[in-house]
């Protein structure tokens, strides 16, 4: 298989590194119980897909500078805040794999920890001296909090609507990536008036990351690091289940997926509804959307990356993003 990685990080080597030092450095704590949390973190960092985009979007359009660097930091400690307090909404025990921090702790050293980090978060991106940027992140904040009740809400919506399922991957993974290229372009200079683009290709890149994480549910794999059907046992009804279901129209079906949303469905009817996406086109027909939106995001590409390493690089970031494999 491609090193898709290798690739997506050889123009940014070097600023990568530096990122890395200073999310580490913000998340250093040495006091007791917060301090073993904050640990835990910073070991289960992940790929860095956000802050990795920040960087290539920012030497794409002119030069990763100090402004760059924090505005990744308090971007990627913002999304790691939201994550602690959606595993303790979710009632989540796993985060990639590993016991999430409620799991390791309780539900109220988790709530707090996450402010801990929220705030650290408003810390680091204030250094950056750009009140346009500090804007862009805290109404980042209220986009993810409304993504994250309108989800909840929309578990007692008995409707199957597409329109509410991209509603709500806009307001969450599609306003991260947004966020990351409209603060790296913000961070090199790039006036406010000039985003449209730069933030459309990031919301693009959001939903084709969500589309993918969504079709993992469909499947056992211990890589993924959740079980299969752990959206629908969450209430959650995601692209591939909509499909099958708009384009079938089956009642017993239908009534299974009411059961998701009021959390009353058993673990063998999941079973179920899981086998019938897959055996009427859900998984393909999701597939084929993110191509879509790929095909979008490549256009983008072709237009305004001229530099070869980082066309490749960008290139490989959106079919790492599609083919991953968690």
């Amino acid at each position: 298989m491609t090193d898709y990685l290798s690739l997506i990080k050889q123009p940014i080597e070097t600023e990568l590194a530096d990122f890395i030092d200073l999310f580490n450095q913000s998340l250093d704590h040495e006091d007791g119980v917060l301090g073993q949390a904050l640990l835990h973190i910073r070991q289960r960092s992940g790929k860095r897909m956000r802050p990795i985009l920040i960087l290539l979007m920012a030497k794409n359009l002119g030069k990763v500078s100090l402004a760059t660097q924090y505005a990744a930091v308090g971007l990627e400690l913002l999304h790691t805040a939201s994550l602690v307090h959606d595993d303790v909404v979710d009632e989540s025990g796993e985060r990639r794999g590993q016991a999430s921090i409620n799991a390791s702790y309780n539900n109220k050293v988790a709530v707090l920890v996450g402010d801990y980090i929220l705030s650290t978060s408003l810390l680091n991106v204030a250094k950056t001296n750009n009140d346009i940027i500090i804007q862009e992140l805290a109404n980042l904040g209220r986009i993810l909090s409304d993504g994250e009740i309108l989800q909840l809400t929309n578990t007692s919506n008995q409707g199957l609507s597409e329109d509410i399922y991209f509603q709500v991957i806009e307001k969450k993974t599609a306003a991260l990536f947004e966020a990351c290229c409209s603060m790296a372009a913000l961070s090199v200079g790039i006036d406010a008036e000039n985003l449209d683009e730069i933030k459309e290709f990031g919301q693009n890149v959001g939903i084709i990351f969500q589309i993918r994480d969504d079709i993992f549910d469909y499947f056992e794999s211990k890589e993924i690091g959740k079980p299969t059907g752990n959206d629908m046992l969450e209430g959650k009804l995601t692209l591939p289940v909509l499909y099958a279901l708009n384009t079938t129209h089956n009642e017993e079906m239908i009534a299974l997926s009411a059961k998701v949303k009021n959390r009353s469905i058993k673990p063998e009817e999941i079973a179920e509804l899981v086998q019938f996406t897959l055996a009427h086109g859900g998984i393909e027909y999701a597939e084929q959307t993110m191509m879509d939106y790929h095909e979008r995001c490549m256009r983008y590409v072709h237009k305004h990356v001229k530099d070869p390493a980082l066309q490749h690089a960008f290139t490989a970031y959106l079919d790492f993003v599609i083919q991953r494999n968690k």
